[in-house]
This record gives structure tokens, sequence and C-alpha cells, in this order.
């Protein structure tokens, strides 16, 4: 079967509109062409309690080791009022060089690039090895149904990965001059100050939770978290609420509320950032007085690929399309690699990330084109060096 076209497997991937987690298709597109590459093709359901079942995918071809596979996700976000868009979100419209629709950066475009790479080194003849795909259809919403259970299913049936590249929007201005060579972790803080509501004229007979958590607002922002290290810039603590929802002008409220996140580097773990933030809180409540309740969830821990043969490798075949070495970095959100890391060395390799998640969300044809060459060119050297 000759190699698809990348730019045709993507239109077909968009016009699926497979908003998290719906699938809609999309993984349907990719088992068909798959299947016709001589891919043994699993599909993977799972769901949790209270939350939607999702429908993922694992294809593998070959069965020797190394297996070199190519991670990412046909789901996408919503999107948003398409009386905005200049086409339809899920059309697949090509105008003037440029494919549109939601998924053509994030990150339908590479799904495609990923099988025509694939169909590609497999057309040049045997080779020693096994290339997979692992397609998530939950990597946009809260990422429960997709990798980490796949994972945890391969784990289950004795397979292993040996390294990954996962196929996030990582590059700036053109594909392949940006490679993650790892992530920050992510951690979900909430906070109650519980006073005592009373009357503004007698405030002394209240305590007004305001000022307590203006405190400690104020003591968590008084000092850096560090100041980074040689392979990630600083971590960052951010307020994103500060609610009382009191629409009286004439009480003292009961209680207010905050959120915050902090996006921290390898130099912390969740429980030493618990351990800061419980420290400040302890201080302020010896100041203030009041009761302090403390909520946290970690989305992900921070990980690094430290450079070596593999990010060597990647980078390789990148200079061999483009003519420039990427440049390594730590930067930006969390993705699936947070739960890849775990099983295998694992590198973000993708489309420039300019227009993610916006309105009229596109991509240069020849950029996709250009991805697919690195991928291919990826696995050449890959299997022909065995980082």
């Amino acid at each position: 079967m000759a190699a698809p076209d990348p730019v045709s497997l993507a239109q077909d991937l968009i016009r699926c509109p497979s908003v998290t987690p719906r699938d809609e298709g999309a993984l349907g597109v990719l088992e068909l062409a798959l299947n016709g590459l001589g891919f043994t093709c699993h599909r993977l359901h799972f769901t949790a309690e209270g939350e939607a079942p999702v429908d993922n995918l694992y294809a593998r071809f070959g069965t020797a080791a190394p297996n070199f596979c190519f991670a990412g996700h046909t789901d996408v976000v919503p999107p948003g009022d398409e009386n905005q868009w200049r086409s339809p979100p899920f059309a697949a419209a090509i105008r003037d060089g440029v494919l549109y629709g939601r998924g053509a950066a994030d990150m339908k475009s590479a799904v495609a690039a990923f099988v025509a790479a694939a169909a590609r080194h497999i057309g040049k003849g045997p080779f020693d090895g096994s290339i997979s795909l692992l397609i998530t259809g939950d990597e946009e919403g809260r990422a429960i149904n997709g990798t980490p259970k796949m994972l945890g299913w391969l784990t289950e049936r004795g397979e292993r990965i040996d390294h990954c590249v996962v196929g996030e929007p990582t590059s700036a201005a053109a594909s392949g001059d940006t490679l993650k060579i790892g992530r920050r972790g992510s951690m979900n803080f909430q906070i109650r100050v519980a006073g005592t509501q009373g009357h503004v004229a007698y405030p002394h007979q209240a305590l007004n939770p305001i000022p307590i958590l203006a405190r400690l607002i104020t003591r968590l922002n008084e000092d850096p978290l560090d100041s980074g290290n040689a392979h990630f810039e600083p971590s960052t603590l951010a307020f994103t609420s500060a609610d009382v929802g009191n629409p009286a002008t004439n009480v003292v409220p009961g209680e207010a509320k905050a959120r915050f996140n902090i996006r921290f580097n390898d130099m912390h773990t969740p429980e030493t950032l618990l351990r800061r933030v419980e420290t400040a809180i302890a201080e302020v409540r010896g100041q203030m007085g009041g009761e302090i309740t403390l909520g946290s969830h970690v989305s992900g821990v921070s990980f690094l690929t430290a450079p070596g043969p593999f990010t060597g490798c990647i980078a390789d075949a990148v200079e061999k399309v483009t003519g420039k070495k990427p440049a390594f970095s730590t930067g930006g959100g969390t993705s699936d690699a947070r739960f890849i890391k775990d099983h295998c060395p694992v590198v973000e390799l993708g489309l420039p990330n300019a227009t993610m998640h916006k309105v009229d969300e596109c991509m240069p044809v020849a950029e996709i084109e250009r991805l697919t060459d690195i991928y291919e060119a990826v696995l050449q050297t890959y299997f022909t060096t065995r980082p």
C-alpha cells in the first residue's frame, strides 16, 4: 500500500468533530490507514466512575525490539463560537496553502504525519525493530481514561516501549525548531479561610477572613520558589481566583476562598511544595487566627530526558531535514509525556503552536509536509543508530 498523503489524512481527521471525549470516527480513520500498512491495531475503551467513556488506539508494526512509539491524541478542544471562524471548524478547508480547522495544529496534522512517515519507512524494506502508535481521545480533558490506562494495559500484556516521540505542537516558528526534553510539573491548590460573620459597624465582634486571605496571598508571593537551573526556567506561583461571594455591603463575610497554581521544575516535588504552602498557612494562622483549610491536586510532576544518545538521535534527524539543530526546551504546559516518562525516554517534537486552541486554528501545508519528512528521518536515524 502506498504511503498516505499526510495533508489529506489530516483533513479526514479534522472532519471528525472529536471534541473530548467524543471520537466521532477519528480513530476509525487511523485504524483503516494503519491496517492497510500491516499494523496490528487494538481499540481500547476505558471509563471511570463519573467520567464519559473514552476510545483509544494502540497500533504496532512488527514484534521485535526496539519498539519506537509515536504518541499523540485525536481529541480536540471545543471550537467556540463557530460564527467567528472564516470557514467551519471541522470542514478542513485549505486556502492559500494553509489548512484550517480544529486540530490542524493540536494535533491531528502531527498524527497524520506519524502515519505517513511510518508508511514511508516501512516501504523501504525490512528493519530491525517495531514502530507503534499510541493515540488517545482523552488528552484535552482530565487525561484519566487515555494514555495512563493504555500504558497500564501495555504493562499487563508485557509489551514495552523503548523510546517515544510525542507529537504535541512544540515548535515556535517552524517545524522542528524546538525539541521538548522535559516539562515542568503542575499543582493546583484551593484555600478556604473561615472567619466569623458580623456587622460592618461592629468589626471587633467578627473575624474578617479577607485580611487573613490577603496576608496569605502576600506571604506565598513574597519569596521566589527558585531561580531555575541549567535545563529549567524558574518555577512560578500564580493565583487564579480570590472569591468572597458577599452581595451585602453591611456584612463582614464568614469565609473567603482562593485558588492558585504552581508550575514547578525538577528542584521541587509535590511533597516539598505542599510543605512550603502548609508552613505559610501555619505562620499566617498564628499571626491572625481563623480556620484555614487547604486542598491540592497534582496534574503532573516535572521530568527531564537528559541530553544524550536519544535526544542526539532526534536532533540529528531534524538537522538532516531542516539544516538546523533544534533548541532544547522544557517550557510550556503539561502533556501526556508526563505519563510516558515513567515507561521510557520521551521527547516532544511537533508543529508550530501559534494557533493552537484559537479561532481559525490552522497550519501551512508545507509545515505538515516538513514534519512528515522529519518523522521519516527520525525513524531512519533511530533504527540505524539504535541509541
